[in-house]
């Protein structure tokens, strides 16, 4: 698409310059870059919160800040996803608040996760680590999710992956 000219005619075609019609409301419905310190505080515990809120309203949406997806469906239903072991937990359920076990500092983040995932005949399959149930959550954004898995094993090696991941050390051992 063309960039406008200031001193071109509006193309709402109103007859006045574009600078004295529609440029203003563009420039309002334009997002603003984020600053570097806006981006630092960007956290996921932040992301967290964000996407219970929608689910609260009980709206869809999906989020991805780094490795993490986060998405809430309309029954109320959130998720937090984990792109490269495929973990996950719920942080909301038909509109209520989970309390997430995350623990983060600017240097890591530790999360209890309650089931691990992989997408199967485009739907979202959950395998909980406490007794090995499988659900299937039909209304997840399978597609979206495959996408960011791709996205993910493409822009990193998967020695990069495992480098992400800390192995829990026994207090015993350290």
């Amino acid at each position: 698409m063309a960039k406008i000219g200031r001193n071109e005619k509006c193309p709402c075609r109103s007859g006045k310059k574009y600078k004295h019609c529609c440029a203003n409301t563009a420039a309002a419905v334009r997002p603003k870059p984020m600053t570097p310190e806006q981006v630092a505080q960007v956290t996921l515990m932040s992301g967290v919160e964000t996407i219970q809120e929608l689910a609260e309203k009980r709206e869809k949406a999906s989020r991805e800040i780094g490795v993490f997806f986060f998405y809430a469906n309309a029954a109320g239903d959130a998720w937090l996803l984990e792109m490269t072991d495929c973990d996950c937990i719920q942080v909301a359920k038909g509109g209520e608040r989970i309390a997430a076990e995350i623990d983060e500092t600017p240097e890591t983040i530790e999360v209890n996760w309650s089931h691990t995932f992989e997408v199967k005949n485009k739907k979202l399959v959950l395998t909980a680590y406490a007794d090995r149930t499988v659900t299937v959550q039909e209304d997840a954004p399978a597609h979206e999710i495959s996408a960011m898995l791709r996205r993910i094993r493409k822009k990193f090696s998967p020695e990069q992956l495992r480098q992400v991941h800390v192995e829990n050390v026994p207090d015993s051992a350290a």
